[in-house]
């Protein structure tokens, strides 16, 4: 176990390192995490509704869907 915990904090100081050493490294972070953040939640709120929940009310006939759009064969 030991040498795992070594290389995480190896490969964790290679990058920390490099990444502190870059001219532009903040702002290519921030730029990473605004991607990030676009991606997953507005991208989410706009192109993927919550369908299950929209167009049923109980768990059971969610569940039920699911699983029938699973078992069928087409």
């Amino acid at each position: 176990m030991r040498t795992n915990s070594n290389i995480v904090k190896r490969v964790w100081r290679f990058y920390y390192n490099g990444f502190a050493s870059m001219t532009w490294g903040r702002q290519l972070w921030l730029i990473i995490l605004i991607k990030l953040f676009i991606m997953f939640a507005i991208l989410k709120l706009f192109f993927f509704p919550n369908f299950l929940k929209t167009n049923f009310d109980t768990d059971a006939e969610r569940s039920n869907y699911v699983i029938e759009r699973l078992t069928d064969i087409e």
